[in-house]
């Protein structure tokens, strides 16, 4: 009885734990998506141009993209349990700051903060997740568990963020985060135990601090161009530290003995064009989407709440389609199906960028699930495609470059498009003209992406030598970036 009791306790816990870390992932992916909806609003009530809701979308995702390596390593050195809880702790704050900002710069400081926290609590709830179930089997549902919720909170950012944002304004989109974050401290408190790895990597800090540096003053460059001027002292200049920051991360890193980013792992081809192709599905998905809700609003007429649910084909699409990409990589390929879906996105991409004020929403939206069915066919398989060209070893840290790079992606896709649009505007044509050039200079890349992939994944090679199989019978060829992280020793450094 006594050993059918600790089975219960067990069973018990673990099942706090889930909700606890389900929960906690759901709240940042949510926000990924649900300050989409209320962009107009911002920019309405804030009195910002599309520079600053730049800021406001790339300030959060440029400091996950940056952070997320060093926060696996910091919740390995110090504790996953408390590097969770702080996580959850900064973010819930850092939410209340964007809720009572007043200012487009106090709500970007809340926004930078809310990206700190973001790159603790993933890969720290993951871990704990991978740590707590032992038996594979088990580990593999908790895992599916954990990534449908990211699933959910994609989903459900548009409608949450039209909804609160139509009732309440703008700010109630971030303190829809308050009654979630106590309840995550509280229940973690009680029930999280610590775990840590005594044999974790020292922290790259030099790195960590010129990767942040090196992309932050490119993306200044990129965002700020339009409204200052190309030729510019200030935008030259920080095109110039860009390259010098980059460089000498490069440097530090190659040097290093324990990196955060390993470059000898580029010398995989499977493993370069992977990230590649990764960056460009960050940069047209992120980057279109940014103006997804805009159209709806400025364009169109559509209300803030409408406006969210029109989004909605694109998220559902990714949702429902995702779950089976890395099957379909296991049993056609990984070239096969990742040119498939950068084809079918960059086409409905192309023809997103041919709709007007007038395009009614029966030939609308089928063009932003075509979108979504696209980049849901490459995100698993790009990953597991990256975790094939390393060691098994370095598998999980594979994942976590592949999830970086994504991040990178995103934060060059706002900035470059929203380029577009102001280069387009600048120069007399309507807002209506400057998203037509965005959505159609997304699918020439994502397109040109399609035929790069299906060229060079053809003959990509593997980590120990070997021809990188582009079919196989089993699940072991395309492994999710979830499945690595809980058979890897650096599976704290994964997040999605």
């Amino acid at each position: 009885m006594a050993v059918s009791h600790a089975a219960v306790g067990s069973r018990s816990n673990r099942a706090v734990l889930l909700t606890v870390t389900c929960l906690g992932q759901f709240m940042v992916l949510l926000d990924n998506t649900i300050v989409g909806a209320a962009l107009p609003d911002m920019q309405h009530r804030l009195n910002t141009q599309l520079t600053g809701l730049q800021w406001i979308v790339n300030a959060y995702v440029l400091l996950v993209a940056m952070l997320l390596l060093s926060g696996g390593i910091f919740a390995d050195r110090f504790g996953r349990k408390r590097v969770y809880l702080i996580g959850v702790a900064v973010f819930t704050a850092a939410s209340v700051l964007c809720s009572l900002a007043p200012t487009v710069g106090w709500l970007l400081a809340g926004r930078v903060l809310q990206g700190i926290g973001a790159a603790a609590m993933s890969p720290a709830s993951l871990a704990l997740l991978a740590a707590s179930h032992p038996v594979p089997q088990e580990r593999i549902k908790a895992i599916g568990l954990w990534a449908g919720f990211s699933g959910i909170g994609l989903a459900a950012g548009p409608v949450a963020g039209g909804v609160l944002t139509e009732a309440f304004g703008w700010p109630a989109i971030f303190l829809v985060n308050l009654p979630i974050g106590v309840v995550l401290l509280v229940a973690g408190l009680r029930s999280l135990e610590e775990a840590r790895n005594p044999n974790s990597p020292a922290i790259d800090i030099p790195g960590t601090v010129l990767s942040v540096l090196g992309v932050g003053a490119l993306t200044y460059g990129l965002i700020e161009g339009g409204a200052r001027g190309w030729t510019s002292p200030v935008i030259l200049g920080s095109f110039a530290a860009a390259v010098i920051l980059l460089a000498a991360f490069a440097a530090v890193e190659a040097r290093c003995s324990a990196p955060m980013l390993p470059l000898r792992l580029f010398r995989q081809r499977l493993f370069t064009v992977s990230n590649t192709a990764m960056i460009v599905v960050g940069f047209a998905l992120m980057g279109s989407s940014f103006f997804f809700s805009q159209f709806f609003v400025y364009v169109q007429g559509s209300s803030i709440l409408r406006a969210g649910l029109q989004t909605l084909p694109a998220s559902f699409a990714m949702v429902i389609v995702s779950p089976y990409a890395g099957r379909l990589a296991a049993r056609y390929g990984f070239r096969i199906v990742v040119t498939t879906g950068l084809a079918l996105a960059g086409l409905g991409l192309l023809v997103l960028g041919m709709v007007h004020a007038d395009t009614g929403y029966g030939n609308v939206w089928w063009r932003l699930g075509l979108v979504g069915i696209g980049f849901a066919l490459t995100l698993s398989p790009l990953t597991g495609a990256a975790i094939q060209a390393v060691s098994p070893q370095e598998g999980g840290l594979a994942s976590g470059i592949s999830s970086t790079t994504r991040q990178i992606g995103a934060v060059l896709g706002v900035a470059v498009l929203g380029a577009v649009v102001r280069g387009r505007q600048s120069g007399g044509a309507t807002f209506e003209t400057g998203l037509n050039s965005a959505f159609l200079t997304a699918g020439i890349v994502t397109s040109a992406a399609a035929v790069f992939t299906g060229l060079w994944l053809a003959r990509s090679r593997s980590a120990d030598g070997s021809a990188a199989p582009q079919r196989s019978d089993g699940a072991q060829a395309v492994t999710t970036s979830d499945e690595a992280s809980a058979n890897s020793p650096n599976r704290s450094k994964i997040t999605r």
